[in-house]
């Protein structure tokens, strides 16, 4: 079950931050190869599984197994906290793939982008863990898709975060829902969302793009 935690609004894009020692830029350069690297691999597996074993149902369980590098360590030598939001954008990418719904995005001129997430840690990374990173859709509302995505090791959860997604066009405006799931050609049978995520939704939500959004602090 998503658990509640800080929220932080982030893209699809934030994915793309992985590691070549000695790369030239120095410690941040390498770090965004690293990811890089990282995501091109687990799109690479993805694909390849989807050609041996077709689309998957959404609602499918993806698993990419990782393990932390020098350049996902902070100071206090467990992995940073933020590296695991641009972790979890790998676990993002493969169900994506896997399930077929990248490539209608792409023939459809669509893209996802992340509105508001919250993670909660439990227990921390430490340098060369091995861990997994499980990746599943959880639900929708009338406007966005809901996903949860966990850091595990032996079963165990160590992290879970819960993103809030919503598809747009490349054109302009929102895909909506029923739309997503008739060009997907899969019926909408994501099961109903807990009423704290609905609550969690309204309450973190920012203006619109549309709408004044002053930094004013009181």
């Amino acid at each position: 079950m998503p658990s509640r935690g800080a929220s932080a609004g982030r893209t699809l894009c934030a994915m793309c931050t992985t590691d070549a020692a000695g790369s030239a830029g120095g410690p941040i350069a390498s770090a965004l190869v690293n990811v890089w690297w990282r995501t091109l691999l687990t799109m690479w597996r993805a694909r390849a599984q989807l050609r041996r074993q077709g689309p998957r149902p959404p609602m499918t369980v993806g698993r990419v197994r990782l393990r932390t590098l020098p350049t996902d360590i902070d100071l206090l030598g467990h992995m940073n906290n933020g590296r695991y939001a641009s972790l979890f954008d790998l676990g993002r990418f493969d169900l994506l793939v896997r399930t077929g719904i990248w490539d209608v995005f792409q023939q459809q001129g669509w893209y996802g982008v992340v509105a508001s997430s919250t993670i909660t840690f439990r227990k921390s990374l430490g340098l060369w863990q091995r861990f997994t990173i499980e990746t599943r859709l959880h639900g929708h509302d009338d406007r966005s898709v809901y996903m949860v995505h966990r850091a595990v090791v032996g079963g165990e959860v160590y992290a879970e975060m819960l993103v809030r997604s919503r598809f747009l066009r490349r054109t302009g405006g929102i895909v909506p829902l029923d739309e997503l799931f008739a060009a997907l050609g899969r019926p909408d049978d994501l099961p109903e969302l807990e009423p704290w995520m609905r609550e969690w939704a309204a309450a973190t939500a920012l203006p619109s793009t549309r709408a004044a959004a002053p930094s004013i602090w009181e």
